[in-house]
């Protein structure tokens, strides 16, 4: 059974980023607050501002406003984007190399500063240096099975660690000094100080997309075998139940409390709280699906939409008007963290009373009176 826990809203449309020129595609997406850059197939970066808009009845909607844009000289696509708001750069990966570029005008870095030789790469979101004034980036390196570690500052890069790998990696996410990694028949967990390393389960990059994303603290969301969404912490456990997605899933994000994953024909929305799937959204032609500090964007070629959840309490209304109580206490109890204690008190005595109305009502008479209680 359903829950509408999105809607999905259009952020930019196709007209803005390349009027009438139907060879543009967009490669790659990048959201800070309200700067959205975008990198495309022909080598521009483009920035754009987005406003969110609410309605008197309630509705969202954005409005993206173009700043600038910018072609980086290749004839290569830009093939991915990650701010590092604390230093106002934008790390730009285009034919191999990350450049850093100025967030607001796109111009590269004086000194020229650039890291060479990266397949793809990660930010460091639980960094271990403590200096506020640089990020921590890691890079699969184009060298056969070896993973770099770098620490990016405002006008330059200084190589951290290099670290080998028994094989092949294709994908990497990383927390402190731990990286989640995809090779080429397995995920491990492979901690770079120590070079102590943990098999998770086996998986081949071969015949499907691999998807590490880091979730929170020392844990990790992975694409599994037989279509399953697995959870898995840097001590090589499982604390959640896995998801059930589709066999051919291209990424995954978070929202607390759902794990959304985009596959070719929808995306699909999962509880953490209790691993059912709670919506289905038709969207064809989707290649990315990514979020950003709490925001889920989704692209096709083409444009960027948005997925904006629904306040919680209207979710939680809605699975009680659907008679849909354990649900619903389910979900009002994962609430907790997402809400003032005072108000989280006051919301959730409301929600037992109700949900005890409508165990008395079935004629659930010991639910009823434990709700009450």
């Amino acid at each position: 059974m359903s829950v509408k826990a999105f809607k999905l809203v259009s952020a930019v449309e196709r007209e803005m980023l390349m009027g009438d020129k139907n060879y543009i595609n967009i490669e790659c997406i990048e959201c800070c607050g309200k700067n959205l850059y975008i990198g495309t197939n022909d080598c521009f970066i483009y920035h754009f501002l987005l406003d969110e808009k609410v309605s008197a009845a309630g509705k969202i909607t954005f409005a993206a406003t173009k700043q600038l844009h910018k072609y980086l000289g290749l004839k290569k696509p830009v093939s991915e984007l990650k701010a590092a708001s604390a230093l106002t750069r934008l790390l730009v990966l285009c034919d191999n190399t990350i450049t850093l570029v100025n967030m607001m005008n796109l111009e590269p870095v004086p000194t020229g500063a650039r890291i060479k030789g990266a397949v793809t790469f990660a930010l460091n979101e639980n960094p271990v240096s403590g200096d506020p004034f640089c990020v921590e980036v890691c890079i699969i390196s184009v060298k056969r099975r070896t993973i770099q570690m770098f620490m990016v500052f405002e006008d330059r890069v200084q190589i951290v660690k290099e670290v080998f790998t028994p094989e092949q990696p294709c994908a990497v996410a990383v927390d402190g000094y731990y990286l989640c990694l995809a090779l080429t028949t397995q995920y491990i967990i492979l901690n770079y100080n120590t070079g102590v390393s943990q098999d998770l389960f086996p998986y081949c990059s071969d015949e499907k997309r691999p998807i590490v994303k880091r979730i929170g603290r020392q844990e990790f969301l992975l694409a599994g075998p037989g279509g399953l969404g697995m959870f898995a912490t840097v001590d090589g456990i499982s604390q959640r139940a896995p998801v059930h997605w589709s066999e051919n899933v291209i990424g995954a994000a978070l929202c607390f409390p759902y794990v959304v994953a985009l596959d070719d024909e929808f995306i699909t929305v999962h509880s953490m709280l209790d691993q059912q799937q709670k919506q289905t959204l038709p969207f064809k032609e989707g290649h990315i699906l990514q979020d950003f500090e709490g925001k889920v964007i989704v692209a096709t070629n083409k444009g960027v939409y948005i997925l904006v959840p629904l306040p919680l309490e209207k979710q939680i209304q809605d699975l009680l008007a659907s008679h849909r109580v354990e649900e619903a206490l389910v979900l009002a109890k994962g609430a907790r963290r997402n809400i003032p204690k005072e108000k989280f008190q006051v919301m959730y005595k409301r929600i037992l009373q109700q949900a005890g109305f409508i165990q008395f009502a079935q004629l659930q008479f010991f639910e009823a009176k434990e709700l009450f209680r």
